[in-house]
């Protein structure tokens, strides 16, 4: 029987070659065998020096057992060809590494690290069954305790309540070039009646993301999430993406069909809001909103804001023809009018006018434009843009279905009132597009602590 070069014996398993298990791995060299399957790898960089640390892994022994794999940066080209995830091979000869202190993506103590000479085979036929893969699930309290400590990355399950601001009633359609471009998006997610929870893909995991949920023939709406990163934004709670970070939805992997049965059981839950999270706006002057949009970790968020109107904003329609499905905006077909949101598509569609109506706003620090959308403009003026126009209309009978009503006397009479308005900064605002603040809610001067009523509101605002 070979010894290994610390003295222990290698176990055995049930084929006739020896085999050591993942338990009985220890620190320092190791001249004898091991058999797993490989759940994933990824490239580890150097973010301060924008240097390639190594190759890492999560692997899988028989036994169900989870160890981190490493490859140095000089042998990753001799492995790299062979090495396909969920393929099983045998590694002869490694080094027990001690597990990193920060950002863990296992349990175990070592870390095995490819050497000068180790060798590392497929099996094509495997005389055992390995498990797929293995989770390592977290609550919203374990997060909790565990935020900013930089130590163990763990697994995040949950039902999705908004995706890129978006409620799924709402149908969203992702922008993957947008998503791209922005090299993030932002998930809001409940873990079973947890609080919701904000959850920030970046890179890879935003790609990953877009590209499941763009290519599911229904509104996905269980997701699984490894290996996030907690850190507190703004005084919130907030799980980021890592470059271990790997994305399932709905029915990918055993743990998200026993959730998306759990919450198929359970739909009041799917419908239930914790106002712990999502409801932490942080109030704002325009000047401090502007300054958080020039952070190079700037990020979709919401803010409340105390301002007055100074003017509406003439010269360009205040509202837009929607979708009477899904509220996005529609065009004019040959013969009808054609929703653009590619998950509706809606043709035939009845138009609904919508408010979207750019506002002059002045506070004691700034002045700047808001837009104000859908149900923002009826809190504002009391009435939906739907009555303004077809009153017009009825007034003005002359007018060809194409012409555009001026700004009506209901937004001109809110030239020199005080409001509270609830605003969303997004990638449109940090990349330059444009500076005008969307407006999702107008609040009461005196706006009581919300309630979880209000939240549900507040979030089917956004879409």
């Amino acid at each position: 029987m070979a010894m290994k070069r610390n003295g222990k014996s290698p176990t055995s398993s049930d084929s006739d070659e020896e085999v050591m298990f993942f338990k009985d791995v220890s620190l320092g060299p190791h001249e004898t065998q091991l058999r797993f399957r490989l759940i994933h790898f990824w490239e580890a960089p150097n973010p301060v020096k924008k240097t390639l640390i190594g190759l890492e892994m999560l692997l899988i022994d028989e036994q169900g057992t989870v160890i981190q794999g490493f490859i140095p940066p000089r042998r990753i080209k001799k492995y790299l060809p062979d090495m396909k995830r969920g393929s099983v091979y045998k590694l002869i000869n490694f080094y027990g590494l001690k597990n990193k202190p920060v950002y863990r993506v296992a349990d175990h103590v070592a870390t095995v690290s490819f050497t000068w000479n180790s060798e590392m085979l497929v099996l094509h036929e495997i005389p055992i069954s390995f498990d797929g893969d293995r989770f390592r699930f977290h609550s919203y309290e374990d997060f909790e305790a565990n935020c900013d400590l930089k130590g163990d990355l763990y697994d995040v399950v949950g039902h999705m309540k908004l995706v890129d601001g978006q409620t799924l009633l709402a149908c969203p359609s992702l922008n993957d070039v947008k998503i791209a471009t922005a090299r993030h998006i932002m998930i809001h997610v409940q873990s079973h009646d947890g609080p919701v929870m904000k959850l920030y893909l970046w890179d890879h995991a935003a790609t990953d993301f877009c590209k499941k949920f763009n290519s599911c023939k229904s509104i996905p709406t269980v997701l699984l999430v490894t290996t996030v990163n907690t850190k507190r934004l703004g005084g919130t709670l907030a799980l980021t993406s890592m470059s271990s970070t790997r994305v399932f939805m709905d029915c990918d992997v055993q743990p998200t069909r026993d959730y998306f049965s759990w919450l198929s059981s359970n739909p009041e839950i799917a419908n239930q809001v914790r106002a712990d999270v999502i409801t932490k706006r942080e109030t704002l002057t325009i000047s401090d909103i502007f300054s958080y949009m020039t952070q190079e970790s700037a990020k979709d968020a919401f803010f409340e804001c105390t301002a007055t109107i100074d003017d509406v904003v003439h010269g360009s329609s205040w509202y837009y023809i929607a979708c009477s499905e899904c509220h996005s905006k529609s065009t004019k077909g040959p013969s009808s009018l054609i929703c653009t949101k590619k998950r509706c598509g809606k043709v035939n569609t009845a138009g609904v006018p919508q408010y979207r109506a750019k506002i002059s706003v002045y506070d004691k620090s700034e002045q700047d434009f808001f837009v104000l959308l859908g149900d923002a403009g009826h809190e504002l003026t009391g009435m939906h843009a739907s009555e303004l126009v077809n009153s017009y209309f009825e007034a003005n009978k002359s007018e060809g279905s194409d012409h555009v009503v001026p700004v009506p006397e209901a937004l001109i009479s809110t030239i020199g009132q005080t409001h509270k308005f609830c605003v969303k900064v997004t990638y449109h605002n940090f990349s330059g597009n444009t500076r005008a603040i969307t407006v999702t809610k107008i609040l009461p001067l005196d706006t009581p602590p919300p309630t979880e009523a209000s939240v549900g509101n507040d979030i089917a605002a956004t879409s």
